[in-house]
């Protein structure tokens, strides 16, 4: 039988899993160099004993023999180490825990010669640009590429209005960068941190080391091409981008890979990756600090704070999906293990959601709109089927802590 869905294809039944605090509204990554405002969302899968992908990939961790997998690393890096002295594996990232843990290892544990790649948040933290200079400090060099602000600032704010996206543009650079870097500096292996699918895409994106080239590769001509919502060719023609300001945002061609021999790899498939390791390897082998405070929406000081503009990415979710920053960050606590199901629900009780005071001035500012436009617009993204209004305000129709009996 055909299950019913509403916006965005979301279920209209609400599943909590039973393990952890994620539900069955969560998004999979997209290819976002296609998305349209219409586009249906592939969600987070159940089994039928009422547990997720995410925790059962969780769980089968446990058993992955990760001396084997760390061999494997090992022959990699010999596969593509130059002894030479140059440079042999780009690393991407923006200065995160999970980039610093990366670059790290694989300079001072496996011994390659990683050049950094980064594309630069819209609006850097304070914290964000003070672990950014403090990852350079830990002896390495950086390529950024520097976007044209005029065109980011573009679609920072079309990705908001016409997607409820405007986290979007940075994904895209996120995504596309370093495998186009990789093809510019003849350096063929690339490696991220962790592997975004642990989280909540199909079990068998964990299988393999490697990210699905879908996310960074096309042969699709320009006139496929959306960015924030807006066709590419409408941004040269009605808005007078330049193709050169566009390209960085679009995905690899094919053949150039294929040319270099191009491999984009996850460091999680090889090692271990547990977020809150993570956070303490980066603490005791650089300059890497957590928050300053607690992360708005969240109780978390370790993850995500680079860029302003994913405090209103988190909350945009809550409006679209029913899930915020508190959410995502308690169901990976769960299955590493770090707290238990009972204190997740109390979290995400506590701080799901939180309204991004903290840089919501900026983040309006440098789209170019109001508070007050910022309101009318999230209205156009709230799910119906999520939520209610009560006494003149937003409520969630089926919070985790009313659906635990």
């Amino acid at each position: 039988m055909t299950e019913l869905t509403g916006k965005y294809g979301l279920p209209l039944e609400v599943k909590f899993c039973k393990k952890c605090t994620m539900n069955n509204q969560r998004p999979a990554s997209t290819v976002e160099f296609k998305q349209k405002a219409d586009e249906k969302k592939k969600t987070l899968a159940f089994d039928d004993e009422g547990v997720c992908d995410a925790c059962r990939y969780a769980e089968k961790k446990k058993n992955i023999d990760w001396s084997t997998r760390e061999a494997e690393l090992e022959e990699l890096c010999n596969r593509f180490r130059r002894n030479d002295g140059r440079y042999d594996v780009v690393v991407p990232g923006s200065g995160g825990k999970d980039s610093v843990q990366a670059a790290h290892m694989l300079k001072y544990k496996y011994n390659m010669n990683p050049i950094l790649i980064t594309w630069p948040p819209a609006l850097y933290t304070k914290i964000g640009r003070q672990n950014f200079e403090a990852w350079l400090d830990a002896g390495f060099a950086n390529y950024t590429y520097n976007q044209n602000r005029k065109l980011h600032r573009f679609l920072t704010k079309s990705a908001f209005e016409n997607l409820g996206h405007p986290f979007q543009p940075f994904i895209l650079g996120q995504k596309n960068l370093a495998p186009r870097l990789s093809v510019l500096l003849d350096i063929p292996l690339v490696i991220f941190g962790e592997n975004e699918a642990e989280y909540g895409n199909a079990i068998e994106d964990n299988e393999k080391p490697t990210r699905d080239n879908k996310y960074f590769s096309s042969e699709e001509s320009i006139s496929d091409l959306v960015l924030g919502g807006v066709p590419a060719i409408e941004l040269i023609e009605k808005y007078d981008f330049k193709l050169s300001d566009l390209e960085a945002y679009f995905p690899v061609n094919p053949h150039e890979l294929d040319r270099v021999g191009t491999e984009v790899h996850y460091l999680g498939y090889y090692v271990k990756w547990h977020p809150q390791e993570t956070y303490y390897y980066s603490v005791e082998n650089t300059d890497f600090e957590p928050n300053y405070h607690r992360t708005e929406g969240s109780f978390s000081k370790y993850s995500s704070l680079d860029d302003k503009i994913d405090w209103l990415h988190y909350h945009t979710t809550t409006i679209k999906f029913g899930i915020g920053r508190a959410t995502y960050d308690s169901a990976q606590e769960i299955r590493n293990g770090d707290i238990t199901r009972a204190e997740g629900i109390s979290l995400v009780k506590r701080f799901d959601g939180e309204f991004p005071e903290q840089y919501i001035v900026d983040c309006c500012n440098y789209m170019g709109i109001t508070i007050d436009r910022y309101h009318d617009v999230i209205e156009n993204f709230r799910s119906p089927h999520l939520w209610q209004k009560k006494f003149d305000k937003w409520e969630l129709v089926n919070p985790i802590w009313k659906s635990e009996v």
